[in-house]
């Protein structure tokens, strides 16, 4: 079983930036993909971005490439998005998940994932 917490979000401006990070026990997370996923009111969970156990591929929802980033350290056991240049439609609860499987094939459907924190929130005023 992985418990995955997350933290980092709050109250920005537009054009500004976050840092989340998704903290993990109980078990290690270097073998695991792992993604980002965010939610605003009303809305479905959507994918935002996901990065590979091994070699660290990566892959973004269109509408954040370029503006933010996802890293992963694997012997602190945690995984960061980055975000810069926030706009507005960025404000959403953000979850962090993991994905047990061995392979890697950019997993952004919900049902791709094993495990996944709480949340934080991420709100961008205008």
């Amino acid at each position: 079983q992985v418990q995955l917490v997350e933290s980092g979000g709050g109250l920005v401006q537009a054009g500004g930036s976050l840092r989340l990070s998704c903290a993990a026990s109980g078990r290690t997370l270097s073998r695991y993909n792992m993604g980002w996923f965010r939610q605003a009111p009303g809305k479905e969970r959507e994918f935002v971005a996901a990065i590979s156990w091994s070699l660290g591929n990566t892959y973004y929802l269109d509408s954040v490439k370029g503006r933010f980033t996802i890293s992963r350290d694997n012997a602190k056991n945690t995984v960061f998005l980055q975000m810069n240049s926030l706009k507005p439609e960025d404000t959403a609860v953000y979850y962090c998940a993991a994905d047990r499987s061995s392979g890697w094939s950019a997993p952004r459907s919900i049902n791709e994932y094993d495990y996944w924190g709480q949340g934080t929130q991420v709100t961008v005023s205008s």
